[in-house]
């Protein structure tokens, strides 16, 4: 695609065919996504792909570590619940995405499910596990670099075809993803892609979320006019 119409027109997939993504074609969206910059090229990433037996294990054992009322247990420092406008803008999309799919407010049963949807990846059948080097730590600059990357995963993803969304819910409990990945104690595991071909008839899929406008978070300084 056109760029413009590559990032305008992407969107956050939540339901996925039941149909595999060839290898061959993950490496050409990691090959295109590597090219994201990073502080004085460090490439501080790593990128552990899973599918079939091992994605399902995790799926499971997250979602039932969860379910079950288990504490979060993620490498990275994380905020508490978000307050403000960015609670304002959580709960503007919560209710599109609600809204998309026939969710009441009221009906607890259906919300229950989808908070085990994210947990268990939206049943993507393959996820994309970011790390960084614990060297690095503490990390805000690597996490920066590692949101390039991230961001290029998705974009590179859309471009042919494939969609994604970007779901720490996915990994709340880290050590499973850790053991079941063996993934090496030196890299700090700090979030994961959901990745597949969109199902189109999966109503939560034509949901995009707004965008602040320029005037409400971007200053010019300098600037004759």
């Amino acid at each position: 695609m056109e760029f413009e119409t590559l990032v305008h027109s992407r969107r956050s997939v939540r339901g996925f065919r039941n149909e595999s993504v060839p290898r061959t074609v993950i490496e050409a969206i990691i090959e295109t996504a590597k090219r994201a910059p990073s502080s004085m090229n460090t490439q501080p990433w790593h990128v552990h792909v899973l599918t079939g037996a091992p994605l399902e294990e995790v799926r499971r054992r997250n979602m039932e570590e969860m379910a079950a009322g288990a504490k979060v247990k993620r490498d990275i420092v994380s905020h508490g619940e978000y307050q403000g406008i960015h609670r304002t803008r959580q709960v503007d999309i919560a209710k599109k995405l609600f809204g998309a799919m026939g969710i009441a407010r009221d009906d607890k049963p259906m919300r229950q499910d989808w908070v085990l949807r994210g947990f268990r990846q939206f049943d993507a059948p393959v996820s994309l596990v970011l790390t960084y080097d614990r060297v690095l730590d503490p990390g805000a600059v690597c996490h920066f670099d590692l949101g390039a990357l991230c961001y290029g995963i998705v974009l590179a993803a859309w471009d042919r075809g494939i969609g994604s969304v970007i779901n720490g819910q996915g990994i709340m409990r880290s050590d499973i993803v850790r053991e079941v990945a063996r993934i090496p104690d030196d890299e700090v595991i700090m979030t994961c892609v959901a990745m597949g071909y969109p199902d189109e008839t999966f109503a939560a899929n034509t949901v995009r979320s707004d965008r602040e406008d320029n005037g409400d978070f971007v200053r010019f300084v300098g600037f004759a006019d």
